[in-house]
């Protein structure tokens, strides 16, 4: 299995759950990272700019958003499967980080 990279949506296995997330940190730096910063993937949107939207172009079977406001750091060892990703839409990463600093 190749690493993640950022933009990749993948499947997150932890003991209470398996849920969608959306690979942040950069992708030089993942093989070196034990951990890794994701954003969650919620089916709750709410239009705001802290949150990049999700569906079936990405991989996923209902449209969803990516929130940047609950920012989490996981193990990388617990990405199990890769769904999808953004494609040339990566740059909503950047836009969405820069909403989330208000910079």
């Amino acid at each position: 299995m190749s690493p993640p990279r950022q933009g990749e949506i993948w499947w997150a296995e932890s003991e209470e759950k398996r849920r969608p997330v959306l690979v942040v940190t950069r992708t030089e730096a993942v093989p070196v990272l034990t951990g890794i910063v994701v954003a969650p993937v919620s089916r709750t949107i709410r239009e705001i700019p802290t949150e990049v939207p999700l569906g079936e172009a990405e991989g996923l079977p209902v449209d969803c958003v990516a929130v940047f406001d609950n920012l989490q750091r996981i193990r990388r060892s617990s990405l199990t499967e890769r769904a999808g990703s953004l494609g040339p839409r990566r740059q909503e990463v950047c836009l969405a980080l820069r909403a989330l600093a208000d910079c």
